[in-house]
């Protein structure tokens, strides 16, 4: 993922930012208790990953399934899912395993929420197929689309079939910079149960709001393939173990790099940290090396 990459990140502050004041208000309001924990990456192929697959192995889903829980699904970005493509998937992964897939661009970039009905029921109709497997959907707009548009996202909301979870990711800077906005946005995200998207890199740091709108943190972490990649994931750890403490129900956490191939690496020492610390027993993701073994 090149999204948010700089030369140099030695150069950039990576403190979190405080929480807004109403996500601790949204936490308390979840009764139940921490549900779920997905952490994954965002890429199941070989190419990307390099060196995590075993020699010879014949199906990547099927064995990063084995290593994983989860997949942020990028490939339903790119082109229309089907529901036999679907049942597939969902086939060869395990029965705790989530996928979270990307709302196809036809929707997002090239119709740019106008006119999407037909879309809108093809894909929801698809991605319910993954049953019990379905994470959660989300919905990423273009880095141009602006507060102008308003009205279309809020359509688009009220639209969404409810039986269908769903994150939305907003990209353009004027979403943030006007706080006016950005809490009218976030408004009506707790009205229909939408989770607003974090997203985490170097470059756009007005992205990193730490507003929740729901007891759900949908985490997008995009490390700068540099030592701070680890420091970054400590304070997440620091800041997910509040957020549990408050009412968290949900963790989707999906980790992206500039160089893709550290993503498991990353993931498995964020895995490694919250069992030691929360004494969690996810499985830590192995990489196909000479040397066999886990990570860490």
């Amino acid at each position: 993922m090149k999204f948010g990459q700089v030369e140099d990140p030695s150069k950039i502050d990576f403190t979190l930012p405080k929480d807004h004041p109403k996500t601790k208000e949204i936490l308390s309001q979840n009764k139940k208790g921490l549900e779920n924990i997905s952490i994954g990456c965002a890429k199941w192929n070989k190419t990307d990953l390099k060196g995590f697959y075993p020699k010879g192995t014949k199906d990547e889903l099927t064995y990063y399934a084995t290593q994983f829980n989860s997949i942020e699904l990028n490939a339903t970005f790119y082109g229309m899912p089907t529901p036999e493509q679907v049942q597939t998937w969902k086939e060869k992964t395990p029965a705790d395993f989530k996928f979270f897939p990307k709302i196809t661009n036809t929707v997002s970039h090239f119709r740019r929420l106008i006119n999407i009905d037909d879309v809108v029921t093809q894909f929801a109709s698809a991605v319910l197929n993954f049953d019990e497997k379905l994470g959660m959907v989300f919905l990423q707009l273009h880095d141009n689309f602006k507060p102008k548009d308003y009205d279309r996202l809020e359509k688009f909301v009220k639209d969404w079939p409810k039986e269908v979870p769903l994150a939305i990711e907003l990209r353009n800077t004027e979403w943030f910079t006007d706080e006016e906005i950005f809490n009218t946005t976030c408004e009506l995200f707790e009205a229909n149960n939408i989770t607003n998207i974090i997203v985490d890199t170097a470059g756009r740091r007005d992205m990193l709001h730490m507003r929740l709108t729901t007891p759900n943190a949908f985490i997008r972490y995009v490390g700068a393939n540099a030592e701070s990649d680890y420091e970054r994931l400590d304070d997440w750890m620091k800041h997910l173990t509040k957020w549990k403490e408050q009412g968290l129900q949900n963790i989707y956490f999906f980790v992206h790099q500039n160089i893709e191939k550290a993503s498991p690496l990353l993931s498995a020492y964020f895995i490694k940290k919250m069992n030691d610390e929360w004494k969690t027993d996810i499985l830590i993701p192995q990489m196909a090396t000479e040397n066999t073994g886990t990570l860490f």
